[in-house]
C-alpha cells in the first residue's frame, strides 16, 4: 500500500466555534505546495472539495436570495421558449427548438416547400434526462440527407460516443465510444470521417468508417481504417468538406504550423494527398471552387495573404489574390460559386470587416467591397450559408448594446432583411445602454484597446466595475451581448473588457505580441486597462473586480501577483494558473501542444521565463483581494487541481483582505453545467458574490 503523507486531520472546532478551514484539516506537512490534489484516486482529494463546496457554500447562503433574484430575473429578460433558424439544404429544411422549460433543444425537420409534414429527429432534452451531464460534440447529416451521426459527452472530460440513426424515427444505435468529437461524411453516403485521441488526449488521427445502411434494418459498421496518423505531439488532427463538396480535408496544426491533406469526397478510399508540405512557422489553409484551391497562409506574410492554385497543377506556383497588407490580418476565407467571402480585421481600430469579392472565369475581380458595419465596435460573421452557388448571404450581428440579430443580404440587390433578432424583456432594453471603446497606454507605449458598456443615464460617473480578460491563442474579444449582464448593470455597474495583447483583436501582430518570451505584455496590458478606466473617470478605483476563464484565469492570477491591491474581488472560472508544472508533464491533455503557445519548460531560458510569471509558482503574502474559484471534476483541459492548489496556498499565506472561496462542479468539464438552467443558475451565484465584493449588495447573515 502507498504511504500517506501526514496531514492534520483533526476535526474539532476552532476557537470561534465554526469547523476548521478544509485547508487546515487535510493539509499535509510533507507537501506544502498541495500536489497530493492531483491524485484523483485518493479519497481524501474528493473530501477535500466537498469541503470546500461545503464552506463555500455556507459563506454564500446569505446571498442566497440575491441568487434567485438574479436567476429569476434573467430568465424574465429572456425569451425562454428559442426558434431556431431555419436552413434549407437539398432536400429538406432543418430547425432547432427549445422549450420555454427544457435545458435542451429538439431538432426538427420538413421536405422543402411542405411545412405541414415537420416531424422532430432528435430530442437532446429527452436524451438528457437519464444523464447528470449531456453535450453534443457534432451533428453530421448524410448528403443524401437519410442518416445522422452525432457524437455526446456524458460526463464533462470530452470524450464521445458516436451515435448514428435513420431519419426521421429510426433508432439511435451506438458505434463507437471514446472518440473526439469531429464528424464529417464523404459523398457516398456510405462512409463516416471521425477523430481519436492518443494517451494524452490529443487528436492525432484520422479514421473512416465504412457503414452499412439499409432503410428498416439497424446500422452497422465495417472496421475503421486509418487515413492519416500525426506523429509530431506538437500537432491535433481536424476535418471538414469544402462547401463545393468536391473535397474532404484533412488538417494537421500546432499552434504556428499547419499541414493540409485532401481526399475526393467521391471516392474516401482514395490516399489523402499532401496538399503542400509542412514548413515551419507557415500556417495555411484550404477552400476550393471547381478549377481553383484558394489558399490563406502567412508564409512571407506575417498578417496573412489569399493566393490562388490552378486545380489541375497541383505542384504549381500560388498566384495572389488578395495581398498582404501590415494595416489587417486576414482571418478566414469561404469560396462560392461566384467568388469569395473574407474575414479580415483592422489592426487599428481592432475592428472585423466582412469583404465580398465577386471573380469572372479570368479571376479577376469584379466586385470587391465591404459589408456596411450597424455600430463600431460590433461582430459581423457569415452564418449559416450551406448551398455553394447561393446569392444570399445570412449574416450575424452583436454588439454589448445591441442583441444578436441575423440578416439576409442579398448580393444582387444589396437589400438586407432581418429575419430574426434576440428579443430582451424587462425594464433595462438595448437602448438604456451606452458603450464606449477607450485607449489604455500600455507600460512599453502600446495602445490597448478597451470596452466599456454601462447604462445610459450613469455614463460620465464612476461607477463599480466588472474587468474582463483572457488575451491567449489569438482569440478575439469581440463585443457580445449578454442577458445576463443585464442584472449586474440594472444595478449601477459598469462591464469593461480588456483587449489585451496575446489575443486577436488587433490581428496576427496582436497575438504574437502576447505570447512565448512576450507573455508578460498581457498581464501589463490588463493593469492598464484598469488604470485607464479609472484615470478616464469610468470606474470606481476601490471598486473594481478582474474576471478570467480558463487562460484567462492565468491573465487574472498573474496579474494579482503583480498588483493585488488593484481589484477589490477576482473570480476564476477553471483558471490555468499551474502553469510550469503543468507544461513539464507532457502526459496531460493538451501540454505537448501547448508548447508553441507557453514554450518549452526543457529550454531553460524557456523554464525561466515560464517560472516568472506562472500564477502559483509567484504567491506570496500580499494583500489578495476577496476570490471566488471555480472548478470541474472532469476536466480535461484544466484539471480541478489548479484551482483548488491556488484556494489551499493563498488560503495558508493567510494575508487575502477577503474570502477565499472554491466550489469544483462535480458533474461538469471545462466549460461547466451543460443543461442551460444549471448553466444559468451558477452564473447567477458567481454574479451575486461579484456584486457583493462590487459594495452593490450585502450578505444578509440573519438570513431574511
Amino acid at each position: 500500500m502507498k504511504a500517506q503523507l501526514p496531514r492534520n486531520t483533526s476535526d474539532a472546532l476552532s476557537a470561534d466555534g465554526h469547523p476548521p478551514s478544509p485547508v487546515s484539516r487535510f493539509r499535509r506537512t510533507d507537501d506544502p505546495e498541495w500536489h497530493w490534489l492531483e491524485n484523483r484516486d485518493d479519497p481524501d482529494v474528493s473530501a477535500f472539495l466537498e469541503a470546500a463546496n461545503r464552506e463555500s457554500r455556507a459563506w454564500l447562503m446569505p446571498l442566497d436570495g440575491l441568487v434567485e433574484r438574479l436567476y429569476h430575473g434573467h430568465l424574465a429578460r429572456r425569451e425562454l421558449a428559442v426558434h431556431g433558424l431555419r436552413t434549407a439544404l437539398d432536400h429538406h429544411t432543418y430547425w432547432s427548438e427549445t422549450a420555454a422549460d427544457a435545458d435542451y433543444p429538439v431538432w426538427w425537420r420538413h421536405p422543402n416547400g411542405r411545412e405541414q409534414d415537420a416531424v422532430p429527429f432528435l430530442d437532446l432534452h429527452a436524451r438528457a434526462e437519464q444523464q447528470r451531464f449531456l453535450e453534443l460534440g457534432d451533428m453530421a447529416l448524410s448528403p443524401d440527407e437519410c442518416w445522422l451521426a452525432w457524437t455526446e459527452d456524458i460526463s464533462g472530460d470530452e470524450r464521445y460516443t458516436l451515435y448514428i440513426k435513420h431519419l426521421p424515427h429510426g433508432e439511435p444505435v451506438a458505434l463507437l465510444d471514446d472518440i473526439a468529437s469531429e464528424l464529417s461524411w464523404a459523398e457516398d453516403n456510405r462512409t463516416l470521417l471521425f477523430t481519436r485521441f492518443d494517451a494524452t488526449q490529443r487528436p492525432d488521427s484520422i479514421w473512416r468508417l465504412p457503414l452499412r445502411l439499409d432503410a428498416g434494418v439497424a446500422p452497422r459498421a465495417d472496421e475503421p481504417i486509418c487515413m492519416l496518423q500525426e506523429a509530431d505531439p506538437e500537432f491535433w488532427v481536424g476535418l471538414g468538406k469544402t462547401r463545393s463538396r468536391e473535397w474532404l480535408v484533412l488538417d494537421s496544426a500546432s499552434k504556428d504550423t499547419s499541414e493540409c491533406h485532401l481526399v475526393p469526397a467521391r471516392d474516401p478510399t482514395a490516399a489523402p494527398r499532401c496538399f503542400r508540405p509542412r514548413e515551419k512557422g507557415v500556417e495555411y489553409g484550404v477552400e476550393h471552387r471547381p478549377g481553383h484551391f484558394y489558399v490563406l497562409h502567412n508564409r512571407d506574410a506575417p498578417h496573412f495573404r489569399l493566393d490562388r492554385l490552378d486545380e489541375a497543377q497541383p505542384d504549381g506556383a500560388w498566384q495572389p489574390l488578395v495581398a498582404h497588407r501590415d494595416e489587417a490580418t486576414l482571418e478566414g476565407v469561404d469560396a462560392f460559386a461566384w467568388g469569395l467571402v473574407v474575414t479580415e480585421r483592422d489592426h487599428n481600430e481592432a475592428q472585423v470587416h466582412v469583404r465580398i469579392i465577386e471573380l469572372d472565369q479570368h479571376h479577376v475581380a469584379t466586385r470587391d467591397e465591404r459589408l456596411p458595419l450597424p455600430e463600431s465596435p460590433c461582430s459581423l460573421m457569415l452564418g449559416d450559408v450551406p448551398h455553394f452557388a447561393s446569392r444570399r448571404l445570412r449574416l450575424r450581428e452583436e454588439s454589448f448594446v445591441m442583441p444578436v440579430r441575423w440578416l439576409e443580404h442579398e448580393l444582387d440587390s444589396g437589400e438586407r432583411r432581418v429575419v430574426k433578432t434576440q428579443a430582451i424583456h424587462g425594464d433595462l432594453q438595448p437602448n438604456d445602454l451606452a458603450c464606449q471603446r477607450i485607449w489604455a497606454t500600455a507600460h512599453d507605449g502600446e495602445r490597448i484597446p478597451v470596452s466599456v458598456v454601462m447604462r445610459a443615464d450613469l455614463a460620465g460617473r464612476p461607477l463599480p466595475t466588472l474587468l474582463y480578460g483572457y488575451g491567449a491563442y489569438g482569440e478575439v474579444l469581440d463585443p457580445w451581448f449578454s442577458v445576463a449582464r443585464l442584472e449586474l448593470l440594472s444595478r449601477g455597474m459598469a462591464f469593461a473588457v480588456a483587449h489585451v495583447r496575446g489575443g486577436g483583436d488587433r490581428g496576427e501582430p496582436w497575438y504574437l505580441a502576447g505570447k512565448m518570451e512576450h507573455k508578460e505584455n498581457s498581464f501589463r496590458d490588463f493593469l492598464a486597462a484598469r488604470n485607464a478606466l479609472v484615470d478616464q473617470g469610468f470606474s470606481d478605483g476601490e471598486r473594481i473586480a478582474a474576471y478570467g476563464a480558463s487562460a484567462g484565469g492565468l491573465l487574472v492570477g498573474a496579474s494579482l501577483n503583480l498588483a493585488p491591491e488593484a481589484f477589490c474581488a477576482a473570480v476564476l472560472d477553471v483558471p490555468f494558473v499551474d502553469v510550469l508544472r503543468t507544461m513539464e508533464n507532457p502526459d496531460l491533455p493538451l501540454t505537448t501542444a501547448e508548447y508553441t503557445e507557453w514554450g518549452n519548460p526543457d529550454i531553460p531560458d524557456m523554464r525561466r521565463h515560464i517560472r516568472s510569471y506562472s500564477p502559483l509558482d509567484n504567491l506570496s503574502a500580499q494583500p489578495y483581494p476577496a476570490l471566488f474559484l471555480q472548478g470541474s471534476w472532469h476536466d480535461s483541459r484544466v484539471p480541478y487541481w489548479e484551482p483548488a492548489k491556488l484556494y489551499a496556498r493563498v488560503t495558508e499565506l493567510g494575508s487575502a483582505r477577503g474570502p477565499v472561496l472554491l466550489r469544483t462542479d462535480m458533474d461538469a468539464g471545462h466549460g461547466g453545467a451543460s443543461g442551460r438552467f444549471k448553466a444559468w443558475h451558477d452564473n447567477a451565484r458567481q454574479d451575486a458574490f461579484i456584486l457583493w465584493a462590487l459594495g452593490l449588495a450585502a450578505r444578509n447573515t440573519q438570513g431574511g
